[in-house]
């Protein structure tokens, strides 16, 4: 087990584990079991930024320091998930040219346009909380998220062939361990909560995930690395906006 965080720690952000360690190719395979925990790692990294930056800055100017130390540490690849999956699925017209136009490592209007909208969304939801409810909010969401958008390869198998993958590698669906494994690390989390009320928004990310998994299914029978990347960054948004409904609706009350 040890090993394959340590995979999956290499995999999902930029530490430089290879220098120490020589992990073998096949438990690459198994990182996904493990996305959740990594995601305690990256949420915890956003959050010390953020109560570090927020007594010398602006709350503002600190969420977006929180924000670029995230991509820093994942050297934003689920936000390259995005852009391709964005590009694929708006500008394809059949499974075969979604592939093709997902593969494709130039990034298109849809993509740069998702991706704008997702960073603008992404700081105007965290924006309109106090700094103590961003701070519990990036705790749960990101592994909350990751967890959530790992079960997509125990739905759907992978839709491209292993030799034309971009990591030439396909996961390998989790088994009774790794479930639990990634059920646990995902909802663990969420022991942050600062009310139960806010467990509601854990409603959004799960009904963003069917949702997803549906559309994909029809339109290329299958998953492929952007869509787990644009899938967790979706889930995340939705467990951002469902707090910030929680928010607002309990303010006004």
């Amino acid at each position: 087990m040890v090993i394959r965080v340590m995979a999956a720690l290499q995999f999902f952000t930029r530490l430089p584990l290879w220098r120490f360690v020589n992990i073998p190719a096949d438990h690459f395979r198994h990182v996904v079991p493990y996305w959740a925990l990594t995601g305690w790692l990256t949420a915890a990294v956003s959050t010390i930024t953020l109560l570090v930056a927020v007594y010398f800055l602006p709350l503002n100017i600190a969420i977006i320091l929180a924000m670029i130390s995230r991509l820093l540490l994942t050297g934003c690849l689920h936000e390259d998930g995005l852009a391709d999956f964005l590009d694929g699925f708006g500008g394809g017209h059949d499974r075969a040219q979604i592939l093709s136009i997902m593969k494709d490592s130039h990034i298109g209007s849809y993509g740069v346009i998702g991706l704008i909208s997702y960073f603008i969304l992404y700081y105007l939801l965290l924006n309109t909380l106090p700094a103590e409810l961003i701070a519990s909010t990036l705790l749960m969401g990101d592994p909350f998220s990751k967890g959530v958008a790992s079960m997509i390869i125990n739905k759907l198998p992978y839709a491209r062939k292993e030799e034309e993958s971009k990591s030439k590698m396909i996961y390998t669906s989790m088994t009774r361990t790794e479930w639990i494994i990634a059920a646990v690390s995902a909802l663990l989390p969420l022991i942050w909560v600062p009310s139960p009320l806010y467990l509601i928004a854990v409603v959004f990310p799960v009904a963003i995930w069917f949702g997803f998994t549906n559309y994909i299914k029809k339109r290329i029978n299958g998953y492929t690395g952007d869509c787990c990347g644009a899938l967790f960054l979706l889930c995340e948004i939705g467990f951002y906006l469902g707090v910030v409904i929680i928010y607002n609706c309990s303010n006004s009350l």
